[in-house]
């Protein structure tokens, strides 16, 4: 199993978990856990998701989930895990 972090932070607005769900279940890539915040009007989301079935490449994944961050005004990101665990070693 690959698995990879996607954080979603911005302005809250309709549809924003709608619009990155749709793009993860269109590509194969499985939510395995999640957690949403909206705080003081600020939406931030954070994904545990399995990339392996996925029939793109991991950069084609994070760039066209910049792009449907841009059309919806959040930002997102994301990282495999072992580069996310290696960036928050303490």
């Amino acid at each position: 199993m690959t698995k990879a972090i996607i954080t979603v932070v911005g302005k809250d607005a309709v549809g924003i978990m709608a619009k990155v769900c749709t793009y993860l279940a269109d590509n194969q890539v499985n939510i395995l856990d999640i957690t949403q915040t909206i705080v003081d009007g600020f939406f931030n989301m954070m994904m545990i998701v399995d990339v392996t079935d996925t029939q793109k490449t991991f950069e084609q994944v994070s760039n066209e989930l910049t792009e449907i961050g841009k059309s919806i005004g959040v930002q997102t990101k994301i990282q495999l895990e072992e580069i996310f665990n290696q960036m928050h070693r303490i």
